[in-house]
């Protein structure tokens, strides 16, 4: 049966570049991105259609409301893409194979060495990351407690209704990326390491998206290379293409839906507009924080669609693309769960605790929050001037940190108080993060600060003049503000630049655009060995930051064992060693075919709990702030967290139970980010 499912997908992803190709001009790039928007955009709604039925387990359902989509999809778009030129794939790979071939005989030895280093660098990083994606199961931190803990609950409950987890992710988060990791999983035949399969796309997707966008700017084959190739190794970015975090793949639907507004204003073609509008409703349906990037989407809008000859035309793009964002979100945007939040919490993105423990609303009044934004906005970017990467290793961290003395100094005479005043933050500021956060979570490296950010000032400040890089630094400047204002600071919060990344490598298109900067033009000897020296330093990050992950090591590293070769449950559990012995005990006792009661609390790993084969069922019983359930019939077992049943008068421990082993005191002496509970464990049959 197995066999049959992948027959299917094939067949299924067939169907979908014969769609893509219908709407796609005769262009590589755009074909890949079109068949990325048609793969989700064919599955999400699938996901809400048949979690209405009751059918999010059935695999049978699945391959008929997929292959239905897509028919849907099909019908759609011959009406609204009119007919164009007939081309093959086939042809069209050649061709562009013919075009690679002949631009690198044309380039210099210099930009030989360049681009001989990046192409480099993004084989080993692209190797790596796809054996690691092949061999290692899931192990990041919201995986663990919501984002496919939730999967799993769904495929097990039949349905993507809310039920009430411990972990306020399990229910208020929107649903639509939960939908491909279903279809993934049941898809594949239940193969775990399938969950990353849309953030590996995701990566490779969003490289041809900066390509494809640096084509439309700057129509330099060798600017957009750069670009593409820079972006590879924007470190965070690099790092998640092997995880199942959310932060990639909205990267990537705002990596296509700035491709089709910049390809809308090259061209001025209709269809632009209908792509820009669905992929607008698949990212807004997709995560909340999009919200953060509004801003600096309508910026980009203004620059590639509002700005018009005339009211008469402004008016028709205007109401082209308000009506294709307006229908395509009855698709992809209501139904993923903010309208359900409201029902349930009072509020699109959940209760009020989840709310406040990131939000504006921690700042209190309108002064402070502008102060501690405004230290917001000056930490962030102190965060971003960090050989992040290369001071994973010790000799990389003492450059770092000699490197920045100019900065912690100035920040001392300008009297910012930025690592001694800790109101609106999560984690008190400090000029040299913890080594779990960087490493963890890393900026853009060494483009960004040597390169990227000096360029972005020099052209907000008008030194340099481009009229499409002044919209790009106004956008980034929006999101730089939203993420500072919006909420308190957080050392992890260097994945949501991600997505900022995407404006600011295209400034990387002045290197071989703007007279004063140009690398192409022979002499400029010192200028061309700076460009060289950042482009190396930003490589061995690259690999450094991917070889030196400790969430997922290649190879055995720091006094630990690679990730190919952990056992599973220290694997997962690696984030919070503390609970790692009473997982493996309750692993040993629980049988795989087990129905568990768990009386856990928000931030407990569940996910490790399912087994191997992710077969035990988990009923939970301690519903985010709704209080303690009774244990269901059908329940095996128990396992608790002391905290949680703690002798009252709904559910009492027993002498009986066993306790499996938490390590309480190892919070305390390695500094872990959230405290392990005492976890207990009772047979009830």
């Amino acid at each position: 049966m197995v066999i049959f499912y992948w027959l299917t997908f094939f067949l299924f992803l067939y169907g979908i570049s014969f769609v893509a190709k219908k709407i796609a001009q005769p262009s590589l790039t755009e074909l890949i991105i079109t068949f990325f928007i048609l793969f989700v955009g064919s599955i999400i709604p699938t996901g809400f259609i048949l979690s209405a039925l009751d059918l999010t387990a059935n695999v049978f359902a699945w391959i008929g409301g997929t292959f239905g989509i897509l028919a849907l999809q099909y019908l759609l778009w011959t009406k609204l893409v009119p007919q164009q030129a007939h081309y093959t794939i086939r042809g069209l790979i050649a061709n562009r194979l013919s075009t690679f071939r002949l631009w690198t005989r044309e380039l210099s030895v210099y930009l030989k060495v360049i681009f001989g280093a990046m192409f480099l660098t993004f084989a080993i990083i692209g190797i790596t990351n796809l054996i690691l994606v092949l061999f290692t199961a899931p192990n990041e931190w919201d995986s663990m407690t919501g984002h496919l803990n939730r999967a799993i609950r769904y495929i097990q409950r039949g349905t993507m209704e809310h039920f009430g987890g411990a972990n306020w992710n399990m229910d208020t988060y929107p649903k639509s990326l939960t939908t491909i990791h279903i279809y993934s999983y049941l898809i594949s035949g239940d193969i775990e390491n399938s969950f990353k399969l849309i953030h590996q796309l995701s990566y490779y997707v969003t490289l041809a998206s900066v390509f494809g966008i640096a084509q439309r700017i700057g129509r330099n084959l060798s600017a957009s290379f750069f670009c593409a190739l820079a972006y590879s190794v924007f470190l965070d970015f690099l790092m998640q293409a092997v995880t199942t975090e959310t932060d990639i793949v909205l990267t990537a639907y705002l990596s296509c839906l700035l491709y089709f507004l910049f390809t809308y204003f090259t061209n001025r073609d209709n269809r632009y507009l209908y792509l820009t509008g669905i992929t607008f409703a698949i990212v807004t349906g997709h995560k909340a924080t999009f919200a953060l990037l509004m801003p600096s989407v309508f910026v980009i809008m203004i620059y590639t669609v509002f700005l018009a000859p005339g009211f008469k035309v402004f008016f028709e793009r205007t109401l082209r693309l308000g009506l294709a964002i307006a229908f395509f979100a009855l698709i992809y945007t209501i139904p993923t769960g903010y309208i359900r939040n409201i029902q349930v919490f009072g509020h699109p993105i959940g209760p009020p605790t989840a709310r406040y423990h990131q939000s504006y609303e921690r700042a209190g009044g309108a002064a402070n929050l502008f102060e501690q934004g405004s230290r917001n906005v000056i930490r962030y970017t102190y965060d971003f001037c960090n050989l992040d990467g290369i001071r994973n290793a010790q000799w990389g961290y003492d450059l770092n940190t000699a490197i920045r003395k100019p900065l912690v100094v100035l920040e001392d005479k300008l009297r910012m108080r930025l690592d001694e005043e800790a109101d609106f933050t999560i984690v008190p500021f400090s000029f040299q993060r913890g080594f779990y956060y960087y490493n963890a979570n890393p900026y853009w490296g060494v483009f960004g600060f040597a390169l990227i950010l000096p360029l972005m000032l020099l052209v907000l400040i008008r030194v340099f003049r481009s009229r499409v890089h002044f919209f790009l630094v106004i956008a980034f400047c929006l999101n730089l503000a939203a993420i500072s204002y919006s909420a308190a600071y957080d050392p992890f919060k260097g994945r949501y630049f991600m997505e900022a990344g995407l404006f600011g490598v295209l400034f990387l298109l002045l290197l071989f655009s703007h007279h004063r900067l140009s690398i192409i033009k022979p002499r400029r000897n010192v200028w061309k060995g700076y460009i060289m020296v950042v482009v190396g330093l930003a490589c061995i990050s690259g690999i450094m930051a991917v070889y030196l992950n400790i969430r997922c090591l290649p190879l055995p590293s720091y006094g630990m064992e690679s990730a190919l070769t952990m056992d599973r449950i220290p694997y997962q559990t690696f984030a919070r060693p503390d609970i790692t012995k009473a997982y493996v005990r309750f692993d040993s006792i629980v049988p795989e075919n087990a129905t568990v009661a768990l009386a856990t609390v928000n931030s407990d790993f569940e996910y490790p709990l399912y087994g191997k084969d992710l077969t035990r069922k988990l009923i939970s019983i301690n519903p985010f702030e709704e209080g303690l359930r009774p244990i269901p019939k059908d329940a095996d077992y128990l396992f608790y967290a002391r905290k949680v049943i703690n002798d009252t008068s709904k559910i009492r421990a027993l002498p009986t139970d066993i306790r499996l082993g938490s390590d309480t005191t190892l919070y305390h002496r390695t500094f872990l980010s959230e405290k392990g509970e005492d976890y207990y464990l009772r047979k009830l049959k």
